[in-house]
């Protein structure tokens, strides 16, 4: 690994020298083990941690099939799939494996004892597979963790339909947090220019996901004029979701649990921001029974901030803890679209204000390859800014899951896997210089 990095590192290393690297043949990775998936069993989820689950080891490099490419990690990120999977909820990730592994000979290779996890990533292109035309050694890339088969006519008007779509380095193997990642080469898509190599990797999974939700036809469908209210908006989705709103022409309504979250919400242009914390809503009364008073009392907030309105759009992703609010404050024929549920799966809510009030309901989840194009595109032309708030080297992995777990982290927390330390990889000066200007400004409004 040490001739990768120091090629990585030299900036003028040409296409054919990255071509003639010898790769290694095993790397270091971060991995949960089959045999410990029952360490954490009668726990709480909120007891369970990652720090104890998460390994840093050497492990093979696995066989490169077509259509696929090589990627040296410079640097890579912390989701709640990793942090899932790290606490072996709501399933063993092992079983994803296990099926990826019955349906071919190539896909054998995902079935292991040990699963490499991560779905982000910022690098280099080391080889490619068979088929492969696009990408080229040396390309500076980041990779957007959609892994699809397109052998069935279900996926090819919308990739994340195809029956075999997986999310990688969750239901796949060897994920982003590692020093080499496998990839297809559809999930590849051109870093940014003016970012560093954590900044670059820390959009990927959370920034796609916002744009689809929130932006694309197949979620939201967000337009100018809209009232957006944002769940966890200073995090490492809501950040995204909240400058999407912000720059389509939307007024987002962040809701965060903090003052210092709400200085962010503030920092990227957010005027309309409801701090849980100062404002004590309590939406269940015990376990099993929510409080319709503090819905109400919620929606009289927003229409206090709004001028009387309702919001077009309810960006969801907390579940269990906000879905029965997100409901009752949708405008009459509004929309609540949900992705993920961080504090729970199972949710409960007054159906009454649903189809009274002839709202809708929109499952989301990632998106497909345009999708993820657009949104990478927008933070390559600084219309978007990553939320990173902090990077931990890839010996600390377990305490940047563990973080994240407890929402102790603001914005996006990022992994330098190869990158031997933080601030590397720029190479448009003139636009970091812009991009600095612009977060320096918000900052100081």
């Amino acid at each position: 690994m040490k001739k990768i990095l120091e090629a990585i590192l030299a900036d003028d290393t040409t296409a054919e020298e990255y071509a003639a690297l010898e790769l290694p043949e095993s790397y270091r990775a971060v991995t949960v083990h089959k045999n410990e998936t029952d360490m954490f069993e009668g726990l709480e989820s909120r007891d369970k941690d990652p720090r104890k689950s998460l390994h840093v080891e050497e492990v093979p490099l696995p066989e490169l099939g077509p259509g696929e490419a090589y990627v040296a990690v410079m640097a890579s990120a912390i989701n709640y799939n990793t942090v899932w999977t790290s606490i072996f909820e709501p399933v063993s990730t092992f079983g994803f494996l296990e099926r990826y592994g019955r349906m071919s000979p190539l896909s054998k290779r995902h079935d292991l004892p040990y699963h490499v996890v991560g779905s982000d990533l910022a690098g280099v292109v080391l080889k490619t597979g068979p088929g492969v035309h696009t990408w080229q050694p040396g390309a500076e890339v980041v990779a957007h963790c959609l892994s699809v088969e397109l052998e069935s006519p279900d996926g090819h008007n919308d990739t994340m339909l195809d029956p075999e779509q997986r999310i990688w380095g969750f239901e796949t193997n060897f994920g982003g947090l590692a020093e080499i990642a496998l990839v297809k080469s559809n999930q590849l898509m051109p870093k940014p220019a003016h970012l560093t190599w954590e900044e670059a990797a820390s959009p990927g999974l959370v920034n796609s996901t916002a744009y689809r939700q929130l932006v694309s036809r197949n979620g939201a469908g967000m337009k100018q004029g809209d009232n957006v209210l944002i769940w966890g908006a200073s995090g490492g989705l809501g950040g995204y979701a909240t400058q999407f709103a912000l720059n389509g022409g939307a007024t987002p309504i962040c809701v965060v649990s903090s003052a210092d979250k709400a200085d962010i919400c503030r920092s990227m242009g957010a005027e309309l921001i409801i701090n849980r914390s100062e404002e004590d809503y309590r939406f269940w009364k015990d376990e099993n029974t929510q409080d319709p008073k503090e819905w109400k009392r919620f929606g009289k907030r927003i229409r206090e901030l709004t001028g009387g309105e309702d919001p077009d759009i309810v960006f969801e992703h907390p579940g269990r803890e906000t879905f029965g609010a997100s409901v009752f404050a949708a405008r009459k024929g509004g929309t609540i679209v949900t992705c993920a549920s961080t504090s729970g799966y199972m949710h409960q809510y007054d159906n009454r204000y649903l189809w009274m009030s002839l709202k809708r309901i929109v499952g989301s989840h990632f998106a497909n390859y345009r999708e993820a194009w657009e949104a990478n595109r927008l933070i390559a032309k600084g219309q978007v800014h990553p939320t990173l708030s902090r990077a931990y080297p890839i010996d600390e992995v377990g305490q940047a899951a563990y973080e994240v777990h407890k929402n102790q982290h603001q914005g996006k927390v990022g992994v330098l896997t190869l990158a031997p330390e933080e601030g590397l990889g720029v190479r448009n000066q003139e636009m970091r210089a812009e991009h600095l200007e612009a977060i320096n400004r918000f900052r100081n409004r």
